[in-house]
């Protein structure tokens, strides 16, 4: 059997040995290093370890200076990432950009804002128990995406705030093996429209290779009253032009919901499942403190959207009139939408365009 075969998180392939080697990155061993863990001798936890010595947390996190740059990981492969663990405060999850760089390339395959790449786009916690992402209290941010490699792989941390974050808390788990060709790269990027111009929110567009699309993220700020989830989802593939090949029947319907999330009558339910999720809904009333916001999460795990050379993915802005002469009509809506799409092809990939500013990224 191959080392890749030690990749498998099913529990049925769980027996299985494999010439796969684990390692780990974290402040106690920046570099994964055979041996490298607990060394250190000076860090954020020295004072607190006064009298133990070496071995006893003396450098669990770090500090992000204001508008630096800190890389996370930087390993030599063939292998993957198997699990990213990170906690910072929350007040930063939308001001600290994560970029992930395959085999040497010089433009990420993944620019995401650090909470919403943990599905958690407005700051503020809440529960996801997904397959691929879970979030859990008070902000341990966990992601199990398969992330394979070949030659190496870099992530790295912007913090775009004029404030030093710290503690940044992180562990990066990944396995030394042997990549299959056929593995593809994850990508994700993150785009956000507020407001949405004309009602139509790209996720995302000049997607050249061959690829499969596995999942979405919105953190959507709704800027009207009544219903706003009425708009489509439409993934273009390969030669689509003004018609997609998928159109879905509703924003709710695509997370798995139906009717307006509403249950009891007159209230949103969240919920989170291993697949999909609305776990956020905000309520803001208080002062300063208004418009409703919601996070939802899609992951086509069992079901990923397969393309052959091109993909452009779309999503309506779409809410109701107030009904008059007994009809009622659609609005299009200028609602803030925000959207993380995953996915996985070949390289190399068409480049992203202008990183965001602090100003396009700020929760308002």
């Amino acid at each position: 059997m191959s080392g890749f075969d030690g990749l498998d998180s099913h529990l049925g392939n769980l027996s299985r040995l494999s010439s796969a080697q684990t390692r780990s990155i974290s402040a106690e061993n920046p570099t994964g290093a055979v041996g490298g863990g607990a060394r250190a001798t000076e860090g954020l936890g020295a004072a607190a370890a006064e009298g133990l010595g070496t071995g006893w947390k003396i450098a669990p996190a770090v500090l992000l200076p204001a508008r630096g740059v800190f890389t996370i990981a930087d390993v030599t492969g063939p292998g993957a990432i198997q699990h990213i663990w990170i906690t910072v405060p929350p007040k930063f999850w939308r001001m600290l950009l994560l970029r992930f760089y395959w085999d040497g390339e010089e433009d990420p395959s993944i620019e995401v804002p650090l909470g919403d790449f943990f599905c958690s786009g407005w700051n503020e916690f809440s529960q996801v128990s997904s397959i691929p992402i879970a979030v859990n209290p008070a902000g341990g941010l966990n992601s199990y995406w398969q992330m394979p490699f070949r030659r190496s792989a870099r992530i790295t941390v912007e913090n775009l705030s004029g404030e030093e974050a710290g503690g940044f808390y992180y562990q990066v788990t990944y396995t030394l093996t042997d990549v299959p060709e056929d593995a593809a790269y994850l990508h994700a990027q993150w785009r956000r429209g507020n407001p949405v111009a004309d009602g139509v929110h790209t996720l995302l567009d000049g997607v050249v290779g061959q690829g499969h699309y596995v999942g979405t993220y919105l953190a959507w700020g709704s800027n009207n009253n009544g219903w706003w989830g009425e708009g489509e989802i439409k993934f273009h593939l390969d030669d689509d032009t003004d018609y997609p090949t998928i159109c879905g029947t509703g924003t709710e319907d695509y997370f798995g919901g139906a009717w307006c999330f509403e249950h009891p009558r007159g209230t949103y339910a969240e919920y989170s499942t291993p697949y999909l999720g609305l776990p956020q809904v905000l309520r803001l009333d208080g002062f300063g403190r208004t418009q409703q916001r919601f996070g939802m999460y899609r992951w086509h795990i069992p079901d990923p959207i397969r393309f052959r050379t091109k993909l452009r993915v779309t999503i309506q802005a779409l809410g109701w009139r107030n009904v008059y002469a007994g009809r009622m009509r659609y609005l299009k809506l200028q609602d803030d939408v925000a959207s993380t799409a995953w996915w996985y092809q070949t390289e190399p990939h068409a480049p992203f365009g202008d990183s965001p500013t602090a100003d396009e990224l700020e929760v308002i």
